[in-house]
């Protein structure tokens, strides 16, 4: 399956989970963070959003940091995804 985003929507792969700090300490289930870098899957046309024009400054194969809550998850062939606006995408990582 494919996903296609519309309008200014961006498709993300997160980052794996952190399971372990840097020195060492397992971390419960519980404890884990939501990531917020993720790869960048599939990006919308952008065009005409809400009365203005968007162009869409991301490409697939970015890595990117977005808004900790930002976005609607979803599950596709036991894969998660997050679709979010061009907007709650923070910064490129390069």
């Amino acid at each position: 399956m494919k996903l296609v985003p519309l309008g200014d929507r961006v498709v993300l792969k997160q980052s794996e989970k952190e399971e372990m700090t840097k020195s060492g300490i397992i971390l419960a289930a519980k404890s884990q963070e939501k990531p917020v870098t993720a790869e960048v899957i599939a990006v919308g046309p952008g065009g005409v959003v809400d009365g203005k024009e968007v162009t869409m400054q991301v490409k697939v194969g970015d890595k990117v940091i977005y808004s900790k809550y930002a976005g609607n998850e979803i599950k596709i062939d036991d894969e998660e995804y997050v679709i979010v606006k061009q907007n709650d995408i923070l910064a490129v990582v390069e």
